[in-house]
């Protein structure tokens, strides 16, 4: 069985320098994806001043604007999880790379730069492709490391892998700081005109060249790694159990991997012709495929939902958070106005995200993955009640300021990182059998990326100031107050989900999932053994 054995090899090898820059390579990926998910907020401020000037963007538009992207996010996840597991991960990898590239170019090649409907519809149409791109790269990015990964330290890996999404939130907001910073400081003299003339929003000719800068940055980190990921073989496990090829998965690891059972299983092999790939005693979808896998298919799509719903709308809300508590706003200048946002994230991220997702790569693989979720949303629901309840009343007494209810806030962040943001990524690409594992994950994150939208258009909506038409409007106040109290809720059901659906994947080898026994069952709390689940005791 030369296909087990380099399974087994994987499971045991110790860690190499290979594991670390599949590691860097699949996680400039996330990286790009955070950067270009994330940076919308203040680019969409600095179109607001440059094409709106005294008029409000208005709801549907900026509604429109956030989720544009996430609906084509949702699609890629879609199209690309189901071709990795079709054409393979590696063709499929670089063509995700390449489209994310080309449109973050597009985004900012936008046409039109006086006419504001042509304008949003480009950049609209842009960042759709980019959402694609971006899609595919969440189920292969998960899926490869999670199959070149070893069994004892897969968790650790995949989850650093995401954590590179903090990075790119990071380096989106310092990226906007030092552009508007250095086109502020250009262009004074401009600047200084307009505020002579009594101008109420200042937006020099060359602030248009900003936002698209800021834009097209964001492919620089993608272009950088394409051609390592070209040379990244193909999975072992894809090679060994979709391709039926064990003697080419061996060769492609003793390439990476410096194993020397690696070289006893190629020459082992060796006088095995490879087999044509075999038909899946099973089909995606079929009766058989629910009763193995439906559980875990709703579990990994519910929990996915239910964070994205949380983690987007949180993001959605910094900006609104920063200028609330600092009205009335000291200027009204275009670079001001985004660098404030960007300042703003870039705090929350260096002192919330970034911690969240690093502890989660300390602890996964010695807490468990379910464990994880299931206290990350337990506490993002305290801290949303916390907030939520008595939020009329902070408002009303803290208007200037705001510093402990900023540090309460960057616990929804830490704990949605370290906590289901990370482990709903990780937990899909370790249940389902390896040809259905891309498709199920991307299954997955676009239930997710669902949530995303009716988090960020639901609350921009349901938080919408009857005086629309003013700019910088606030939330109403009540209604953010409700807001909060169902993101508390919904955390809540992300913990029943957890509790009652999903299960425990630490210290199980890939391989478990292929099985076809149909008699085993998932106890609550996801308690789990290597060869059958047993009830928790």
């Amino acid at each position: 069985m030369p296909a087990l054995k380099v399974l087994s090899a994987l499971d045991v090898a110790r860690i190499q320098w290979y594991h670390f820059k599949a590691i860097i390579v699949a996680g400039m990926g996330l990286f790009t994806d955070a950067y270009d998910l994330f940076c919308i907020a203040p680019i969409m401020k600095m179109i607001g001043h440059i094409y709106y000037h005294k008029d409000s963007i208005g709801t549907a538009v900026l509604s429109t604007s956030y989720a544009i992207a996430l609906l084509g996010t949702a699609l890629g996840q879609l199209i690309f999880g189901y071709l990795g597991d079709r054409v393979g991960r590696r063709r499929v990898y670089g063509l995700c790379l390449m489209i994310m590239v080309l449109s973050s170019f597009g985004c900012g090649f936008s046409v039109c730069t006086t006419r504001r409907s042509c304008v949003i519809a480009s950049l609209g149409f842009f960042r759709f492709v980019l959402g694609l791109g971006i899609g595919g790269d969440y189920p292969l990015s998960a899926t490869i490391m999670s199959e070149f990964a070893n069994k004892r330290s897969r968790g650790t890996f995949i989850a650093a892998v995401f954590s590179m999404q903090g990075l790119g939130i990071l380096m989106s907001s310092a990226v906007t700081m030092a552009v508007c910073e250095a086109f502020k400081n250009a262009g004074k003299g401009s600047l200084e005109k307009m505020r002579a003339a009594g101008e109420e929003t200042f937006a020099p000719w060359e602030s248009d060249i900003a936002w698209r800068l800021i834009l097209m940055i964001g492919a620089l980190p993608a272009a950088l790694t394409f051609y390592w990921r070209m040379l990244m073989p193909e999975t072992a496990r894809y090679t060994a159990l979709v391709e039926n090829n064990a003697t080419q998965a061996a060769r492609d690891m003793q390439k990476v991997m410096s194993e020397s059972i690696l070289s006893q299983i190629a020459e082992d092999s060796s006088s095995e012709p490879p087999q044509p790939p075999s038909s899946s005693s099973y089909k995606l979808f079929s009766r058989r495929f629910f009763s193995l896998h439906g559980r875990d298919l709703f579990a990994a799509s519910a929990n996915w939902f239910l964070v994205d719903v949380v983690f987007y709308t949180s993001n959605l809300l910094l900006s609104q958070i920063f200028t609330f508590s600092n009205k009335p706003p000291n200027s009204t200048n275009v670079y001001d106005s985004a660098f404030e946002v960007a300042k703003v994230a870039a705090i929350v991220a260096a002192c919330s995200t970034i911690p969240g997702y690093w502890f989660t790569v300390y602890f996964i693989d010695r807490v468990g993955r379910v464990k994880i979720q299931i206290m990350g949303f337990f506490l993002m629901a305290v801290v949303y009640l916390a907030a939520g309840i008595p939020y009329s009343w902070y408002w009303s007494k803290h208007e200037k300021t705001n510093k402990g209810f900023m540090v309460l806030y960057g616990l929804i962040f830490f704990f949605s990182n370290f906590g289901p943001n990370t482990t709903t990524f990780i937990i899909p690409a370790e249940l389902f059998p390896t040809r259905f594992r891309s498709t199920c994950h991307g299954i997955s994150g676009a239930a997710g990326k669902l949530g995303a939208i009716v988090g960020t258009v639901g609350f921009l909506w349901a938080t919408k100031h009857e005086d629309e038409d003013k700019e910088d409007i606030f939330p109403d106040v009540k209604r953010v107050r409700i807001a909060f109290l169902i993101l508390g809720g919904v955390c809540i059901a992300g913990v029943l989900v957890t509790y009652f659906f999903t299960r425990e994947t630490m210290g199980r080898s890939l391989e478990e999932n292929e099985e076809d026994e149909i008699g085993t069952t998932v106890a609550p709390g996801g308690s789990s053994s290597a060869n059958e689940l047993l009830p928790r005791q």
